[in-house]
């Protein structure tokens, strides 16, 4: 069944057909709001509100995009709105505890990296470095980055999921890929 077929039957509320669309798009959908995220259960519930914004908001699609640039584009949004609501709460929350926490109270970290091979512990450590970069880029350098280098789009569907245009999305690749390169280049020397 094709895109347009299916947009069409869920208009008219078919839910087997809404159920297809869920299967055929989920794994995109998460992967998206994962690679900003970067929580598994943030994400399952984040992409849950994108199909039932979707069920309820498919009248809108106006099929001048991809259906998947469609639920890209949602992702994305829902996403770095779950970030920027949660970045408040992570400080207000922070703040209590700082100024509400025993200074006494010690607490016990399991050690789990004590059967780790030394190959284990180092891809460990790389990958970390990898996700602080990332996560130090501008906000729309590590979009763009993210969805050219983790989720395969390319700069053209990128350009259209972020409302920018083509040379726009090839700057902020660009400059992303300078900024990581300054980022790990330093990390790698030392």
């Amino acid at each position: 069944m094709s895109d347009a077929e299916l947009i069409q039957r869920i208009i008219s509320h078919d839910e087997v057909a809404f159920k297809i669309l869920v299967e055929k798009y989920q794994s995109l959908v998460y992967q998206a709001c994962y690679n900003l995220l970067r929580s598994k259960d943030d994400s399952e519930d984040i992409a849950q509100d994108v199909f039932i914004e979707v069920f309820e908001s498919v009248n809108q699609f106006r099929q001048e995009s991809r259906l998947s640039t469609w639920l890209y584009r949602i992702a994305i949004n829902k996403s770095l709105n779950h970030l920027r609501k949660n970045k408040w709460k992570k400080f207000f929350n922070s703040i209590e505890q700082h100024f509400s926490m025993d200074k006494n109270v010690k607490f016990d970290i399991e050690d789990t990296s004590a059967n780790d091979t030394p190959e284990t512990i180092e891809y460990k450590e790389r990958t970390k470095v990898l996700y602080e970069a990332l996560d130090a880029l501008p906000k729309n350098q590590r979009i763009a980055f993210s969805m050219h280098k983790f989720d395969e789009l390319s700069y053209l569907e990128i350009s259209n999921v972020m409302n920018l245009s083509l040379s726009s999305v090839e700057s902020l690749i660009h400059r992303a890929k300078l900024n990581l390169q300054k980022k790990l280049i330093f990390y790698y020397k030392n």
